[in-house]
């Protein structure tokens, strides 16, 4: 059986291209930024990482609701 591999020159995937590295500082680097705004400048309102975020939020909403329901309404899921 052949062995599957990548194409050549494509390079490991974990890697980022050599254009895109940014040396640990983003473009709108501010000395003055707390580190907490940082973060939510750079995870949670980037437009990149917005599709996982809602993701996110989504998952945590229909948990937190099933906990809400079962703890509501839990006492008709026994048989009486």
């Amino acid at each position: 059986m052949a062995r599957r591999s990548a194409p050549p020159g494509s390079g490991p995937a974990y890697m980022a291209p050599h254009g895109a590295v940014r040396l640990g500082r983003s473009a709108h680097y501010d000395p003055d930024e707390s580190a907490f705004s940082r973060f939510m400048r750079e995870q949670v309102f980037a437009p990149e990482k917005m599709a996982g975020n809602i993701n996110i939020a989504t998952a945590v909403s229909v948990f937190a609701f099933g906990i809400f329901a079962v703890r509501t309404w839990g006492d008709l899921l026994l048989p009486a």
